[in-house]
């Protein structure tokens, strides 16, 4: 019954299709895939079992963007405070305790004396005592353990990497092929840079939607030009934390969220939400306290990381978030809603969308209908966060599987070529079936008069009980036979 959305990460090493049902029954409404940990053939083997549960799950997959990231090591190394270690931009050669190599051949021009390195997500600071050109020589500031293949993160400073690494290039494709819906580009600091993405779709002819995840201080400062040019946002709160100064993560999050629910966008708050649940099947008061915020705060989804990916208790996690947030959801305060004004010039379809949100205040429409060739028109239902559901029938899965990370939109397919009316009734049942709604209800239908590809055009509200006492003189404004 909850309307936050859960994506949910999934490993190749643990997908198959028993394990995803469960995750599925349990609130999961799109499957990420981490290619930073995930082979061809097992990205291949993910997407086959999760379509086999249901062709309805989302599917998300990620780039890697500009990112930096340690070489292989032999076997993890220790460091101690004050030791001194020499870093180079050499992506073909490992890693030891003296030397550490990155895959950033240029790293040493884009790094001052002063800055700071973190390495893996920032349990391991060294700061830069000197720069020679092609080596960096670096003081340990803290104790820890340095694995393969870490993150390195430089804050405050532009590291010159290109959008897009050819490992990223093969997944694009790959997720073409796929029929993937989301892709999730790491590391998005301008719209330049989900350009890069979009033209790799659009010269395959791909209409997966773009994902764009905030990362470091670039990405915040350009937000409202990359919400402009993407579909969706993801609050990437781990490189982020590191990138920027920890204090302002929970203001920046809020900003955020703001910004995407005014221009319409969905929103996904991720990292660490249940990060106690990797070990142990109890989360703490704090991860439940930061996913009841977030949805305070009108995120659209949430994500879990490893908690699903490689943790102990990854069903337990599940549906510890999808108990959080359906309270989360009862508890929360509608004066506290994020206004979004209706513009002089706003589209048909927003100003009827807004009006049958208006209708659930004033007149206690208890469920709204609609149907969608695109999705905008729920969308727009799900920015204005209303506190009924939203049944959204597609005519495409694809509509169907990109609305699963808008707020409070259940979205149903509808395969066979019915007549308005037929839909109509059907998903009244289905909203009385599942409790939605009662007899007593208001109902409100969004739709259009003039067939599939025409738009909203009217909203009509009716008693619930009195549509099904008077269902053949019941008559819809566009009787046609969907196409």
């Amino acid at each position: 019954m909850k309307q936050t959305k859960i994506v949910a990460s999934i490993s190749d090493r643990r997908c198959d299709q028993d394990f995803i049902r469960k995750l599925f029954f349990a609130g999961m409404n799109v499957v990420r895939i981490n290619t930073a940990h995930a082979t061809p053939d097992g990205i291949r083997q993910i997407v086959e079992n999760v379509r086999a549960v249901s062709p309805h799950i989302g599917i998300m997959i990620d780039t890697k963007g500009p990112e930096v990231r340690t070489t292989g090591v032999a076997a993890p190394i220790h460091y101690s405070i004050g030791d001194v270690v020499k870093v180079f931009g050499r992506p073909e050669m490992e890693t030891s305790h003296d030397i550490i190599n990155v895959s950033y051949v240029d790293i040493c021009k884009d790094v001052k004396v002063g800055d700071h390195l973190l390495f893996d997500d920032g349990e391991l600071d060294m700061e830069v005592m000197e720069n020679e050109g092609p080596m960096l020589i670096v003081k340990v500031k803290n104790d820890g353990t340095l694995g393969a293949r870490k993150s390195v993160n430089v804050p405050g400073e532009h590291i010159d990497l290109p959008t897009l690494t050819e490992k990223d290039k093969m997944n694009i494709l790959l997720a073409v092929e796929l029929n993937i819906d989301f892709i999730a580009h790491s590391f998005v600091r301008n719209a330049a840079d989900v350009k890069a993405v979009q033209d790799m779709l659009d010269a395959n002819g791909s209409d997966i939607k773009i994902i764009s995840k905030i990362e470091n201080q670039e990405g915040v400062d350009n937000i409202d030009e990359i919400i402009d040019a993407c579909y969706g946002i993801m609050i990437a709160r781990g490189d982020l934390g590191i990138e920027v100064p920890i204090e302002t993560i929970p203001g920046i999050q809020r900003q955020i969220i703001r910004k995407c629910v005014l221009k319409k966008r969905p929103v996904i708050v991720a990292t660490q939400m249940l990060h106690t649940m990797i070990n142990n099947p109890r989360p703490t008061r704090a991860e439940v306290t930061d996913i009841a915020n977030a949805i305070y705060y009108r995120t659209d989804a949430l994500m879990l990381s490893g908690e699903t990916a490689s943790g102990k208790y990854p069903l337990e996690a599940v549906q510890t978030m999808a108990r959080i947030a359906e309270e989360a959801e009862k508890d929360k305060a509608r004066e506290n809603d994020i206004a979004i004004p209706m513009a002089p010039n706003c589209d048909q379809r927003e100003f009827l969308a807004h009006a049958a949100i208006e209708a659930t205040q004033k007149m206690g429409v208890a469920g709204i209908i609609t149907d969608s060739e695109t999705g905008q028109t729920a969308r727009n239902l799900a920015a204005f966060r209303g506190p009924v559901p939203v049944l959204a029938i597609c005519y495409k899965e694809k509509t169907q599987r990109w609305l699963n990370l808008s707020y409070g939109v259940i979205p149903i397919y509808q395969k066979e070529h019915v007549s308005s009316q037929y839909m109509f009734f059907a998903a009244l049942r289905m909203l009385r079936q599942k409790g939605y709604i009662e007899l007593s209800d208001k109902i409100a239908y969004l739709s259009g008069s003039l067939g599939e590809g025409g738009g909203t055009t009217f909203l009509e509200i009716n008693k619930v009980k009195e549509v099904f006492e008077r269902r053949y003189q019941f008559h819809l404004p566009d009787e046609r036979v969907r196409k």
